[in-house]
């Protein structure tokens, strides 16, 4: 599995806004709050960088994925 190293954070909130039932609930400052209810409540924040730093976005793919019970490179098959 290979992290890309040029993805955007508003890149990647809009792909989990599309493909991963999650909303975009507002922005405070540098960082786009997100929400699910699906399988159950999760809200997470994701930073409106360009690009956004590895292991930033590979922490945000840990969570999203242990919160839906896929592996990471399902979610990065989206992108």
């Amino acid at each position: 599995m290979k992290i890309p190293r040029n993805l955007k954070g508003s890149h990647l909130a809009d792909v989990l806004c599309r493909s991963w039932n999650y909303m975009i609930i507002h922005q405070q400052g540098s960082h786009i709050i997100l929400e699910t209810q699906i399988p159950k409540h999760q809200r997470i924040s994701i930073l409106n960088h360009n690009p956004l730093r590895v292991g930033t976005l590979n922490n945000i793919l840990r969570a999203i994925s242990l919160h839906k019970q896929v592996s990471k490179q399902d979610i990065l098959d989206t992108l």
